[in-house]
Protein backbone atom coordinates (compact mmCIF):
# COMPACT_ATOMS: atom_id res chain seq x y z
CA UNK A 1 0.00 0.00 0.00
CA UNK A 2 2.77 2.41 0.55
CA UNK A 3 4.19 1.69 -2.66
CA UNK A 4 0.70 2.57 -4.60
CA UNK A 5 0.49 5.53 -2.63
CA UNK A 6 3.91 6.69 -3.41
CA UNK A 7 2.86 6.38 -7.17
CA UNK A 8 -0.13 8.22 -6.96
CA UNK A 9 1.64 10.64 -5.36
CA UNK A 10 4.06 10.62 -7.99
CA UNK A 11 1.72 11.31 -10.74
CA UNK A 12 -0.06 14.08 -9.04
CA UNK A 13 2.74 16.01 -8.33
CA UNK A 14 3.90 15.56 -12.32
CA UNK A 15 0.17 16.62 -13.02
CA UNK A 16 0.69 19.46 -11.35
CA UNK A 17 3.55 21.15 -13.06
CA UNK A 18 2.51 20.27 -16.08
CA UNK A 19 -0.52 22.27 -15.76
CA UNK A 20 1.72 25.06 -14.20
CA UNK A 21 3.72 24.97 -17.80
CA UNK A 22 0.56 24.92 -19.61
CA UNK A 23 -0.79 27.86 -17.50
CA UNK A 24 2.19 29.80 -18.41
CA UNK A 25 1.92 29.23 -21.94
CA UNK A 26 -1.50 30.86 -22.36
CA UNK A 27 -0.74 33.89 -20.51
CA UNK A 28 2.49 34.56 -22.69
CA UNK A 29 2.97 37.83 -24.33
CA UNK A 30 1.71 37.60 -28.13
CA UNK A 31 3.75 38.64 -30.63
CA UNK A 32 4.37 42.44 -32.36
CA UNK A 33 1.79 42.18 -35.58
CA UNK A 34 3.94 41.97 -38.90
CA UNK A 35 3.47 44.64 -41.05
CA UNK A 36 3.58 43.28 -44.58
CA UNK A 37 5.20 44.67 -47.95
CA UNK A 38 2.32 46.02 -50.13
CA UNK A 39 2.44 45.73 -53.49
CA UNK A 40 2.16 49.24 -55.56
CA UNK A 41 0.35 48.82 -58.91
CA UNK A 42 -0.32 52.84 -59.60
CA UNK A 43 3.16 53.09 -61.02
CA UNK A 44 3.77 49.78 -63.55
CA UNK A 45 5.07 46.60 -62.18
CA UNK A 46 7.83 46.01 -59.79
CA UNK A 47 6.90 48.60 -57.39
CA UNK A 48 5.99 48.20 -53.69
CA UNK A 49 5.48 50.77 -50.86
CA UNK A 50 8.11 51.92 -48.65
CA UNK A 51 6.56 49.92 -44.96
CA UNK A 52 5.15 53.28 -43.19
CA UNK A 53 4.55 55.10 -45.75
CA UNK A 54 2.98 56.02 -49.26
CA UNK A 55 6.15 56.71 -51.20
CA UNK A 56 6.30 53.38 -54.25
CA UNK A 57 9.65 51.73 -54.38
CA UNK A 58 11.55 50.18 -57.06
CA UNK A 59 14.65 48.32 -57.38
CA UNK A 60 15.74 47.50 -61.13
CA UNK A 61 19.14 47.34 -63.43
CA UNK A 62 21.61 44.59 -64.99
CA UNK A 63 25.21 43.46 -65.65
CA UNK A 64 26.26 43.10 -68.85
CA UNK A 65 29.23 41.51 -70.26
CA UNK A 66 30.55 42.43 -73.89
CA UNK A 67 33.65 42.26 -76.30
CA UNK A 68 34.39 44.89 -78.27
CA UNK A 69 36.30 44.48 -81.92
CA UNK A 70 37.27 46.87 -84.03
CA UNK A 71 40.91 49.01 -85.21
CA UNK A 72 42.92 49.89 -82.37
CA UNK A 73 40.26 48.89 -79.73
CA UNK A 74 42.36 48.89 -76.73
CA UNK A 75 45.71 50.33 -77.37
CA UNK A 76 47.10 48.65 -80.54
CA UNK A 77 44.51 45.54 -80.00
CA UNK A 78 41.68 45.40 -81.98
CA UNK A 79 39.21 43.89 -79.30
CA UNK A 80 38.24 44.59 -75.78
CA UNK A 81 36.11 43.12 -73.12
CA UNK A 82 34.74 44.83 -70.02
CA UNK A 83 31.65 44.28 -67.48
CA UNK A 84 29.46 46.78 -66.52
CA UNK A 85 27.07 47.05 -63.71
CA UNK A 86 23.70 49.36 -63.35
CA UNK A 87 21.63 49.74 -60.53
CA UNK A 88 18.66 52.26 -60.28
CA UNK A 89 16.28 53.60 -57.54
CA UNK A 90 12.85 54.68 -58.68
CA UNK A 91 10.36 56.21 -56.03
CA UNK A 92 6.91 57.97 -57.04
CA UNK A 93 4.39 59.57 -54.80
CA UNK A 94 1.22 60.55 -55.66
CA UNK A 95 0.67 64.22 -54.82
CA UNK A 96 -1.73 66.96 -54.96
CA UNK A 97 0.34 68.69 -57.83
CA UNK A 98 1.13 65.32 -59.83
CA UNK A 99 3.22 62.50 -59.39
CA UNK A 100 6.69 62.82 -57.21
CA UNK A 101 8.94 61.14 -58.63
CA UNK A 102 13.09 60.65 -57.73
CA UNK A 103 15.47 58.61 -59.90
CA UNK A 104 19.07 57.35 -58.92
CA UNK A 105 21.25 55.85 -60.99
CA UNK A 106 24.77 53.81 -60.21
CA UNK A 107 27.03 52.37 -62.94
CA UNK A 108 30.17 50.63 -62.71
CA UNK A 109 32.65 49.73 -65.10
CA UNK A 110 35.66 47.52 -65.03
CA UNK A 111 37.20 47.66 -67.89
CA UNK A 112 41.32 47.69 -66.73
CA UNK A 113 43.32 48.76 -63.71
CA UNK A 114 42.35 52.40 -64.81
CA UNK A 115 40.59 54.32 -62.13
CA UNK A 116 38.51 56.01 -64.54
CA UNK A 117 34.71 56.01 -65.02
CA UNK A 118 34.42 57.61 -68.69
CA UNK A 119 35.49 56.47 -72.01
CA UNK A 120 38.51 57.53 -73.78
CA UNK A 121 38.78 58.31 -77.36
CA UNK A 122 40.21 54.71 -77.97
CA UNK A 123 36.95 52.92 -76.31
CA UNK A 124 38.84 51.92 -73.21
CA UNK A 125 35.80 52.62 -70.01
CA UNK A 126 39.06 52.61 -67.22
CA UNK A 127 37.07 51.33 -63.91
CA UNK A 128 35.14 52.76 -61.48
CA UNK A 129 31.56 53.36 -60.16
CA UNK A 130 29.84 56.83 -60.78
CA UNK A 131 26.72 58.46 -60.95
CA UNK A 132 25.02 57.77 -64.04
CA UNK A 133 21.76 59.92 -63.76
CA UNK A 134 19.82 61.49 -60.78
CA UNK A 135 16.95 63.65 -61.13
CA UNK A 136 13.80 64.96 -59.60
CA UNK A 137 10.52 64.78 -61.47
CA UNK A 138 7.15 66.62 -60.50
CA UNK A 139 4.37 66.82 -63.11
CA UNK A 140 5.90 67.75 -66.50
CA UNK A 141 9.09 69.14 -64.63
CA UNK A 142 12.46 67.43 -64.76
CA UNK A 143 15.75 68.88 -63.32
CA UNK A 144 19.15 66.77 -62.10
CA UNK A 145 21.71 64.60 -63.99
CA UNK A 146 19.35 62.73 -67.28
CA UNK A 147 19.75 61.53 -70.85
CA UNK A 148 18.16 64.14 -73.13
CA UNK A 149 16.13 63.45 -76.39
CA UNK A 150 19.47 63.15 -78.72
CA UNK A 151 20.23 59.87 -77.00
CA UNK A 152 16.86 58.26 -78.80
CA UNK A 153 18.10 56.86 -81.62
CA UNK A 154 16.87 53.39 -83.74
CA UNK A 155 16.79 50.37 -82.17
CA UNK A 156 19.82 48.85 -84.08
CA UNK A 157 23.11 49.36 -83.90
CA UNK A 158 24.37 50.97 -87.18
CA UNK A 159 23.19 54.36 -86.45
CA UNK A 160 25.51 57.55 -85.40
CA UNK A 161 22.63 60.32 -84.64
CA UNK A 162 24.39 62.18 -81.73
CA UNK A 163 27.02 63.49 -79.87
CA UNK A 164 26.59 64.09 -76.69
CA UNK A 165 23.22 63.37 -74.68
CA UNK A 166 23.92 63.64 -70.59
CA UNK A 167 23.55 66.66 -69.12
CA UNK A 168 22.92 68.36 -65.65
CA UNK A 169 19.36 70.21 -67.49
CA UNK A 170 15.99 71.80 -66.50
CA UNK A 171 13.37 70.37 -68.45
CA UNK A 172 9.40 71.06 -69.14
CA UNK A 173 7.31 68.86 -71.06
CA UNK A 174 3.65 68.49 -72.16
CA UNK A 175 2.82 64.82 -72.82
CA UNK A 176 -0.54 63.99 -74.02
CA UNK A 177 -0.25 60.53 -74.78
CA UNK A 178 -0.14 60.59 -78.25
CA UNK A 179 1.16 63.52 -78.68
CA UNK A 180 4.18 65.40 -76.04
CA UNK A 181 6.55 69.16 -76.78
CA UNK A 182 9.00 70.11 -74.38
CA UNK A 183 12.24 72.33 -74.22
CA UNK A 184 15.38 72.11 -71.60
CA UNK A 185 18.20 74.01 -71.14
CA UNK A 186 21.21 71.74 -70.59
CA UNK A 187 24.62 72.90 -69.47
CA UNK A 188 27.18 72.39 -71.35
CA UNK A 189 30.42 70.99 -69.27
CA UNK A 190 33.48 68.92 -70.32
CA UNK A 191 31.75 68.49 -73.62
CA UNK A 192 33.71 66.13 -76.55
CA UNK A 193 33.04 67.04 -80.24
CA UNK A 194 34.31 64.77 -83.26
CA UNK A 195 35.02 61.27 -83.30
CA UNK A 196 37.76 58.67 -82.35
CA UNK A 197 38.18 58.43 -86.57
CA UNK A 198 39.07 61.92 -86.18
CA UNK A 199 40.04 63.22 -83.43
CA UNK A 200 38.02 65.33 -80.40
CA UNK A 201 38.11 68.72 -79.38
CA UNK A 202 37.29 69.51 -75.80
CA UNK A 203 35.18 72.01 -74.14
CA UNK A 204 36.54 72.82 -70.72
CA UNK A 205 34.30 75.46 -69.72
CA UNK A 206 30.95 75.14 -68.71
CA UNK A 207 28.48 76.45 -71.54
CA UNK A 208 24.61 76.63 -71.66
CA UNK A 209 22.47 74.71 -74.63
CA UNK A 210 18.74 74.73 -75.68
CA UNK A 211 16.90 71.75 -76.79
CA UNK A 212 14.01 71.33 -77.74
CA UNK A 213 11.47 68.43 -79.15
CA UNK A 214 8.26 67.29 -80.67
CA UNK A 215 6.74 63.63 -80.51
CA UNK A 216 3.89 61.52 -81.99
CA UNK A 217 2.43 58.40 -81.99
CA UNK A 218 -0.57 56.88 -83.99
CA UNK A 219 -1.33 53.72 -84.54
CA UNK A 220 1.80 51.83 -85.39
CA UNK A 221 3.88 55.14 -86.30
CA UNK A 222 6.07 57.03 -84.20
CA UNK A 223 7.64 60.47 -85.19
CA UNK A 224 10.29 62.40 -83.25
CA UNK A 225 11.76 65.90 -84.43
CA UNK A 226 13.80 67.19 -81.81
CA UNK A 227 17.25 70.94 -82.20
CA UNK A 228 19.63 71.49 -80.30
CA UNK A 229 21.44 75.03 -80.07
CA UNK A 230 24.54 75.37 -78.78
CA UNK A 231 24.95 79.00 -76.94
CA UNK A 232 28.91 79.01 -77.19
CA UNK A 233 29.58 77.61 -80.65
CA UNK A 234 26.90 79.28 -82.19
CA UNK A 235 25.68 76.40 -84.10
CA UNK A 236 23.05 73.76 -83.62
CA UNK A 237 21.07 71.09 -85.04
CA UNK A 238 18.23 69.07 -86.22
CA UNK A 239 16.97 65.51 -86.01
CA UNK A 240 13.87 63.49 -87.21
CA UNK A 241 13.37 60.04 -85.93
CA UNK A 242 10.18 58.26 -87.94
CA UNK A 243 8.97 54.58 -87.24
CA UNK A 244 6.46 52.32 -88.54
CA UNK A 245 5.51 48.84 -88.22
CA UNK A 246 5.22 47.47 -91.69
CA UNK A 247 4.52 43.12 -92.17
CA UNK A 248 6.87 41.09 -89.64
CA UNK A 249 9.29 44.10 -88.24
CA UNK A 250 9.54 47.63 -87.81
CA UNK A 251 10.79 49.86 -90.55
CA UNK A 252 13.14 53.15 -89.24
CA UNK A 253 14.40 56.08 -90.63
CA UNK A 254 16.45 58.87 -89.64
CA UNK A 255 18.04 62.49 -90.51
CA UNK A 256 19.77 64.87 -88.82
CA UNK A 257 21.75 68.08 -89.53
CA UNK A 258 24.34 70.30 -88.39
CA UNK A 259 24.76 74.21 -88.68
CA UNK A 260 28.88 73.46 -87.23
CA UNK A 261 29.94 71.51 -84.91
CA UNK A 262 28.16 71.49 -81.69
CA UNK A 263 27.56 69.57 -78.30
CA UNK A 264 24.87 67.78 -79.67
CA UNK A 265 25.94 66.59 -82.91
CA UNK A 266 29.12 67.08 -84.65
CA UNK A 267 29.44 63.64 -86.05
CA UNK A 268 29.22 64.86 -89.55
CA UNK A 269 27.19 67.83 -91.19
CA UNK A 270 24.56 65.54 -92.19
CA UNK A 271 23.29 62.05 -92.16
CA UNK A 272 20.50 60.23 -93.04
CA UNK A 273 20.28 56.45 -91.50
CA UNK A 274 17.61 53.52 -91.70
CA UNK A 275 16.77 49.90 -90.72
CA UNK A 276 14.24 47.56 -90.97
CA UNK A 277 14.26 45.29 -87.52
CA UNK A 278 12.65 41.69 -88.54
CA UNK A 279 10.90 39.65 -85.51
CA UNK A 280 11.68 36.26 -86.60
CA UNK A 281 10.39 34.42 -83.57
CA UNK A 282 8.99 35.77 -80.33
CA UNK A 283 12.76 35.33 -79.10
CA UNK A 284 14.76 37.16 -82.06
CA UNK A 285 14.87 40.02 -83.88
CA UNK A 286 17.25 40.68 -86.89
CA UNK A 287 17.95 44.29 -87.53
CA UNK A 288 19.88 45.38 -91.11
CA UNK A 289 20.43 49.33 -91.18
CA UNK A 290 23.24 51.30 -92.76
CA UNK A 291 23.62 55.10 -92.70
CA UNK A 292 25.50 57.62 -94.76
CA UNK A 293 27.44 60.34 -93.69
CA UNK A 294 27.71 63.91 -95.27
CA UNK A 295 31.13 66.08 -94.45
CA UNK A 296 32.05 63.33 -92.25
CA UNK A 297 34.11 64.51 -88.91
CA UNK A 298 36.06 67.73 -87.84
CA UNK A 299 39.16 69.06 -89.30
CA UNK A 300 39.34 72.29 -86.91
CA UNK A 301 37.36 73.57 -83.89
CA UNK A 302 34.08 73.84 -86.14
CA UNK A 303 34.81 72.79 -89.10
CA UNK A 304 33.80 68.88 -90.99
CA UNK A 305 35.84 67.54 -93.21
CA UNK A 306 34.66 66.86 -97.15
CA UNK A 307 35.17 63.70 -97.07
CA UNK A 308 31.56 61.16 -96.71
CA UNK A 309 31.57 58.33 -95.29
CA UNK A 310 28.93 54.90 -95.06
CA UNK A 311 28.43 52.26 -92.82
CA UNK A 312 26.29 49.25 -93.59
CA UNK A 313 25.81 46.47 -91.00
CA UNK A 314 23.29 43.99 -88.67
CA UNK A 315 22.22 43.35 -85.19
CA UNK A 316 21.13 39.79 -83.95
CA UNK A 317 19.45 40.37 -80.57
CA UNK A 318 18.29 37.14 -78.94
CA UNK A 319 15.93 36.51 -75.51
CA UNK A 320 17.92 33.90 -73.89
CA UNK A 321 15.48 33.32 -71.27
CA UNK A 322 13.65 35.73 -69.14
CA UNK A 323 15.77 38.53 -68.05
CA UNK A 324 18.75 37.15 -69.94
CA UNK A 325 19.30 37.91 -73.42
CA UNK A 326 22.19 38.37 -75.96
CA UNK A 327 23.39 40.58 -78.60
CA UNK A 328 25.66 40.91 -81.64
CA UNK A 329 26.65 44.05 -83.92
CA UNK A 330 28.73 43.64 -87.03
CA UNK A 331 29.59 47.17 -89.14
CA UNK A 332 31.54 47.54 -92.09
CA UNK A 333 32.83 51.29 -92.62
CA UNK A 334 33.96 53.00 -95.04
CA UNK A 335 35.36 56.22 -95.11
CA UNK A 336 36.81 58.99 -98.46
CA UNK A 337 40.32 59.27 -98.14
CA UNK A 338 40.67 56.58 -95.20
CA UNK A 339 40.71 52.55 -94.47
CA UNK A 340 37.64 50.70 -94.56
CA UNK A 341 37.12 48.84 -90.94
CA UNK A 342 35.31 46.28 -89.82
CA UNK A 343 33.32 46.89 -85.99
CA UNK A 344 31.32 45.23 -83.29
CA UNK A 345 30.37 43.79 -79.97
CA UNK A 346 29.30 40.75 -78.39
CA UNK A 347 27.16 41.34 -75.50
CA UNK A 348 25.38 39.04 -72.12
CA UNK A 349 23.39 40.91 -70.40
CA UNK A 350 21.30 39.96 -66.97
CA UNK A 351 18.88 42.64 -66.32
CA UNK A 352 16.29 43.01 -63.22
Amino acid sequence: MNIKSLLIGSAAALAAVSGAQAADAIVAAEPEPMEYVRVCDAFGTGFFYIPGTETCLKFGGYVRFQTDFGRNKSGTSDWDSFTRAQFEIDTRTDTELGALRGFIGFRGNADSGVGSSTASSSGNLGSGVFVDQAFIELGGLKVGKFYNWWDDGLSGESDELSSNALFNSIRYVYDAGSFWAGVSVDELEGISLGNSTTGFFNETDNNVGISAGVGAKLDAVSLQLIGGYDFDRENGSIRLIATAGIGPGTLGLSGVWASGANAYYSVSEWAVAAEYAIKATDKLTITPGAQYYGSYGLVSWDDFSDNDAWKAGVTVDYKITSGLSAKVAVNYFDIDNGDDQVTGFVRLQRSF
